[in-house]
């Protein structure tokens, strides 16, 4: 079994977070019943730092209680840092190059993703190239920056490099920032899928498919809400110019070519998601909360292996 959906801080990040503190404004806050840390950054995101998180022999043994005999890590989204170029660029090559050193490490256990600075897609894209060589598969990226969306031309260098390489993109959500959500712990329960429903939505209406056709993009949260809604794209393909105009086939068709992680909470979605995109479509994720596992226990290896054909050498 893989876990294609889990986060992982290595002690060399963690070093680089405490020397650039005052840059990053970063401060600690310790759990008084659990005495365990949270990092906090830029006043904007809280990350609870157990143990599984940044200690390579806890998150090991809790992937091997689950069942699982290969890993992909990905860097952590609150730790993208888009906001600086610079520090964005200069935490990637950390995280990177630390990732790369556990895969050498650890062969046949686990594989990883980078992540880029992607608020400069030139950079990006070297940072891409550069992980590549290291030995990652890819990177993990939100789903856009502010009101840009990933389809936009400012990401067009990003995105031809991706192709030529063959890269995983592991598209991730962010913080939803829409005032509707600030309670009942809304952003997390409807706010990241959301996120990646306008995401997974604008990439399927682009065509994205068709200008870059070897990446393998993978969208966390089961595509969010999108694969459920297909039957109003189909409707929209029909009626407007405006949906039909980048697509050479049906939306339904591009669902089937993109990968989705089965982050979603619960045996019947997962088996809804498999209906509408097709089992070699689907892969296995437990989003470092391994209590989510179980309903993701019976997924196929062809989502699997359809990933990562061609492109990457995960046991």
């Amino acid at each position: 079994m893989h876990d294609f959906h889990t986060h992982f801080i290595p002690s060399e990040v963690l070093e680089w977070i405490k020397d650039n503190q005052h840059r990053i404004n970063a401060r600690w806050i310790v759990n008084e019943d659990t005495n365990e840390e949270s990092l906090v950054i830029n006043e904007k995101c809280r990350i609870e730092l157990k143990k599984n998180l940044i200690n390579f022999d806890a998150f090991l043994q809790g992937q091997k209680n689950a069942g699982v005999n290969h890993s992909v890590i990905s860097p952590l989204p609150q730790l993208f840092l888009y906001d600086s170029v610079s520090i964005s660029t200069e935490i990637s090559k950390v995280y990177n190059q630390a990732l790369a050193q556990l895969v050498a490490k650890h062969p046949g256990k686990i594989s990883a993703l980078a992540t880029v600075p992607l608020a400069n897609p030139v950079k990006a894209a070297q940072v891409l190239n550069e992980a590549v060589k290291f030995g990652l598969k890819g990177a993990i990226i939100g789903t856009g920056l502010g009101k840009r969306m990933l389809t936009d031309p400012f990401f067009k260098g990003f995105f031809e490099e991706a192709n030529r390489l063959k890269a995983i993109l592991f598209i991730h959500p962010l913080t939803n920032n829409d005032p509707r959500l600030k309670r009942r712990m809304m952003p997390a329960i409807i706010g990241e899928p959301w996120d990646i429903t306008v995401c997974a939505t604008d990439i399927v209406l682009s065509g994205f498919a068709d200008k870059y056709p070897e990446v393998k993009i993978l969208f966390a949260h089961g595509g969010g809400f999108l694969p459920y809604q297909i039957g109003r794209l189909e409707k929209g393909y029909e009626q407007w110019d405006v949906v039909s105009a980048n697509l050479q086939s049906p939306p339904s068709e591009y669902l089937k070519r993109f990968w989705y992680d089965s982050v979603l909470g619960s045996k019947e979605s997962i088996e809804f998601l498999t209906k509408v995109v097709g089992e070699d479509r689907v892969v296995p994720g437990s989003d470092a909360n391994l209590s989510l596992w179980e309903s993701a226990l019976n997924i196929s290896d062809k989502g699997v292996h359809s990933l990562l054909a061609e492109s990457v050498n995960i046991q």
